[in-house]
Parts: C-alpha cells; structure tokens; sequence
C-alpha cells in the first residue's frame, strides 16, 4: 500500500511498501504528483516490471565519471586511460550537473553538435560518445542504477572521417631519413627504419624491450599492442640490420632493457623514447608536408600488400584482426599496379 505524507517543507513523499518488494519513496511538489507516481509503482510490481530508478535519479554525470575512472578505466591499457581521462573532461563541464536520467538522447544530441561546431573532429566526438555509451552499460548491467536503456544507443553518431591515404614518395624517404641520419641521437633514424620495414605502431615501438627481439629468429614477439592482441613481426634482412645496430647502442643505461629508451623520470623510472619533437625537426628538415608518423605504417602495410602478400599475411604482420580495418590502411600506387598487371599478363 501507498503512504502519502507531507512534509514540514512542504512538500509531499509518497512510500509504497509492498511484499516481495523493497520499500520506495519519493518526493512531490504537489499530493496530486505523488499520488500518481505510487499508483504507477505500484502498477509496475504487480506486473513484474517496476526498476528503482532512485539511484540513478540521483547520481550525476560527474560523479558517475569519476566513478568510471577510479573503477574501471584502471582496468585498461595506460594509453587508453589517458586518453580517457582527457574525454571525461568536456563532458563533465557539459553535462556533469545532469542526472544518469536527465540525460535523454536530446540532451546528448545537442552535446554531440555542440562539440562539432566547437570544431571537434567527428573521430573525437564519436570517441566522447563511445565512452559515455560504455559507461551507461556499465550503470545498467553493473553498478544496477535501474536505468532502462543507453541513450547513446539512440542517436546518431558523427560520420568517421575516410581513412588517410598519404603515402611517401621515393623523393621524400630519401629526404627524411637523410634528415634523421643528422640527428644527434640515432635512435630518431632507428626508430624511423623501423617503423617503415615493419609496419609496428609506435607504441609498439617505444615499449619494444631486449628480450622481444629474436635476432637468429629474425622476429619480434608484441605483447603490448592496441588491440590487446599479442603477435610476431618477422624482420627482413633491412629491419634486422637497424634492429641489431639499435640492440647494440652503446649508450644504453644498465637500468633498463627497453630497446628505444628514454631519460628517467621525477620516479626515477625509464619509459620509451619520446622522439616526437625530433620527428617533427626531421619532418621540417626534408621539407615534407601532410606527413605523419603513422602514415609509415600505412606506407609499410601497403608495401607488404604491393609485394603479393596476401591479406590474411599483411594482417598476420600488421595485427589487423579484421579485413576492413586492413584495406583503409592498403593504399596501392596505380602506377604499381600497372607494373603488376603487365608481370601477371594481363593485356
């Protein structure tokens, strides 16, 4: 049965106590409101069908994130911590003082516009939108918050932009390894070469350590990659030349294995070489423009492609674990394949 009481403020609660079911209350303005709302809970458990959504009434976008963050970001790579950490940031400015059920498919539509006039990428406001999504299924499935679906689910995310096809010329490699030859510290050049014949993220790269390179095997064993995925590279006889030139540095500190390593930090601790702002010197040197330095490992997945390796091989080597992700990173030369269609005998 429903209780309808007014309080000293006011205003009047409604508690509806019912067997088999735990006691629920809320607050009205109006007797009239509460009255209402206990006679549609009360519908609910005798249907079956009532979900306490006191809590999620209650608890704010802010702290749901920072929840998040404590309990399950902690739980994924460090990289995609931090990253999240960073798109936790404009939405709590935004939407923060919302409730888990304030937040309705409008309100995160006007978010998603709002973050593409501020002229967001739609890339980084479809990863926003990802991680607000993730954390209402968590709300949902763990933390029990009795909300009854994602509204994230409910709208439309922002096109993903076409993949990059920049590819490096003969005339430009030349340049840019040239540039990075220059460099006072070698592992720039090292770095670079690898990348290029292997096609590995840099990530990959900067936690590679001694012990993941099998030079007699000519391969390197990745524990450590974006997808969570371990997988061998095999090295050609180039990368295993620069591989044995970067394990034989002179100069590596007895403190540390990793194969491209940096300065200590304030914890004393040694973490991978940060070669980006020799990158970009380099990349200003050879006078390269539109370069990235991941756009080496489009350049070196399509060259495996280019060499007749097929898919389920350049996947093999690239980590791929799907077909479509592979070909927006296989841009093919024209002027390659014509060579191709002439080895083959096609007229």
């Amino acid at each position: 049965m429903a209780t309808i009481i007014k309080s000293p403020t006011g205003k009047w609660k409604a508690v509806v106590r019912k067997s088999g079911w735990p006691t629920t209350s809320k607050t009205f303005r109006t007797k009239r409101d509460a009255s209402d709302w206990a006679r549609n809970v009360e519908d609910e458990m005798v249907r079956g069908v009532f979900i306490n959504r006191a809590d999620a009434h209650h608890l704010t976008l802010r702290v749901a994130l920072d929840r998040y963050l404590s309990e399950v970001t902690p739980t994924k790579r460090p990289s995609t911590a931090s990253r999240e950490t960073r798109r936790a940031k404009s939405m709590r400015k935004c939407l923060g003082q919302y409730s888990l059920t304030a937040l309705s498919p409008d309100v995160i539509a006007k978010y998603r516009d709002k973050r593409l006039q501020e002229g967001k990428s739609p890339h980084t406001v479809r990863l926003e939108l990802a991680l607000l999504s993730h954390l209402f299924t968590i709300a949902i499935r763990e933390w029990r918050m009795g909300i009854v679906y994602n509204p994230v689910s409910m709208i439309r995310k922002p096109t993903p932009p076409p993949g990059r096809d920049r590819r490096l010329r003969s005339s430009e490699e030349k340049r840019l390894l040239k540039a990075c030859d220059k460099h006072s510290n070698p592992m720039l050049a090292w770095i670079v070469r690898i990348a290029l014949h292997t096609g590995m993220r840099q990530s990959e790269i900067q936690s590679l350590r001694r012990d993941n390179v099998d030079l007699k095997r000519r391969i390197i064993k990745l524990t450590e990659t974006k997808n969570g995925s371990s997988r061998t590279v095999p090295l050609s006889q180039e990368a295993t030349k620069v591989m044995k030139a970067a394990m034989k540095n002179p100069i590596r500190p007895i403190d540390t294995d990793l194969v491209f390593f940096g300065e200590p930090g304030r914890d004393g601790k040694r973490t991978g070489y940060e070669f980006k702002p020799a990158w970009f010197q380099a990349i200003m040197r050879a006078k390269i423009s539109g370069f990235r330095f991941h756009d080496l490992r489009h350049e070196a997945i399509s060259r495996l492609v280019e060499a007749g390796l097929g898919d389920q091989e350049v996947a093999a080597i690239s980590g791929h674990k799907s077909m479509q992700m592979l070909r927006r990173y296989t841009h093919l030369r024209a002027e390659d394949l014509v060579h191709r269609l002439d080895q083959v005998g096609i007229h």
